[in-house]
């Protein structure tokens, strides 16, 4: 884990230093989104969320968390702390109009357990199904993210920092709860699933 978020320290950093005074454009702004998430909305490492079709509105209150503290990511606080309103609308709406590209995962035991997962819950750990609020199709809407293939690395990492309460902007706790009851193997069953749907 170390390594990973050495890596995403890097890459932020890298991200920052080509920032502009944040005074700037739209063009100015996504330059500096693009560095993480591609200009496209497909990021350039797995640990880092994929934004292309996510809802717009639930992109901009995910901006907005970052930028009250509400949603804990020193590395993010620092890039939107200085956008506006009407900069933080205009980027949610680019990245949700963007096409989701889909995912080359290989079908696998570890795939099929995740299925059950998102459709079923886990029945004896009192998990709901990730579907009763992300959709069967896990394409989520403005309160609840689309899931479907986002990237898995990132989907663990935010199962696990529900799980020991590193994220709480979730509504009602709810996510929290959930999390809190799963197991990594099954975190890592289910994220690997959800990245392999297509995502058009």
């Amino acid at each position: 884990m170390g390594r990973r978020q050495n890596r995403l320290a890097l890459l932020a950093s890298l991200a920052l230093l080509s920032a502009p005074a944040y005074a700037g454009s739209f063009e100015e702004h996504l330059t500096v989104c693009s560095g993480c998430h591609g200009r496209d909305g497909t990021s350039i490492a797995p640990e880092i969320p994929r934004l292309a079709a996510l809802d717009a509105d639930y992109i901009a209150r995910q901006i907005g968390d970052f930028k009250t503290g509400k949603r804990k990511n020193a590395i993010m606080q620092a890039m939107v702390v200085a956008l506006d309103g009407q900069a933080i609308e205009a980027l949610a709406a680019h990245y949700s109009e963007q096409a989701a590209k889909p995912s080359d995962v290989k079908p696998g035991p570890a795939i099929e357990r995740g299925r059950k997962i998102h459709h079923e819950g886990i029945v004896g750990s009192a998990v709901p199904s990730c579907s009763g609020c992300h959709g069967e199709d896990a394409t989520g809407d403005a309160k609840y993210p689309r899931l479907a293939g986002q990237n898995a690395a990132y989907i663990q990492m935010q199962l696990a920092a529900f799980k020991n309460g590193d994220r709480t902007n979730d509504a009602r706790g709810a996510m929290g709860a959930v999390a809190k009851r799963m197991q990594e193997d099954e975190m890592q069953a289910v994220a690997q699933y959800l990245n392999s749907l297509k995502q058009d």
